[in-house]
């Protein structure tokens, strides 16, 4: 059976951010050397991203069975666009932390770590976030208890955090590879012409 990643976008989501995930896995069900589905799911029918553009959901997030998936992915966004409205919400604060209880991958990238710390799953593990804006969404990670590491990307056991967009590609590729194995993500890559 094909393992599963649930991608959770939040209103002011970072298309760029979500969008990783969703290539590096549709690229591993069409070439990899074993097949990973992903699944978009939202607390809202409709959803605004940071620049504009407007994504329907597949999954209505009532209907989500987390036994049916194998890692949950979060993109980051911009709070102006509304991102902390959905990404702060206790609904999805619980489905983090049944993710984390089941010991599932959870990967962020950027500012997506800051509802990871929210839910009280990064409490004294190592986890990083956005470093710009004076250190405010480090701040706010290490308020929530997390360890913040001066690192672009951070694995505390079954969790990804990164620090901005630019960590993007290299988040869904670990995700990938915690999911199958290198060989899978080194087929991946050379299909998607990353050599």
């Amino acid at each position: 059976m094909n393992k599963k990643v649930l991608l959770f976008l939040s209103q002011g989501f970072e298309e760029y951010e979500a969008s990783v995930f969703t290539d590096v896995i549709g690229w591993s069900r069409a070439y990899g050397t074993i097949p990973v589905d992903l699944i978009t799911t939202g607390l809202r029918s409709r959803i605004k991203c940071t620049w504009n553009m407007v994504i329907i959901p597949e999954l209505e997030f009532e209907k989500i069975n987390v036994e049916n998936f194998d890692a949950l992915a979060i993109p980051g966004g911009f709070e102006k666009a509304g991102y902390y409205e959905d990404a702060y919400d206790e609904k999805f604060l619980n489905l983090i932390r049944e993710f984390d209880r089941q010991s599932k991958i959870i990967a962020s990238i950027c500012v997506g770590a800051l509802p990871v710390g929210k839910s009280g799953v990064l409490k004294n593990r190592k986890a990083t976030t956005y470093d710009l804006l004076d250190g405010l969404r480090r701040k706010q990670l290490s308020d929530f208890g997390a360890i913040v590491e001066d690192e672009k990307i951070v694995i505390d056991k079954n969790i990804i955090t990164s620090t901005g967009p630019s960590t993007g590609l290299e988040v869904a590729f670990k995700l990938l590879e915690m999911l199958t194995n290198k060989k899978n993500v080194d087929t991946v890559k050379k299909y998607m012409r990353f050599e």
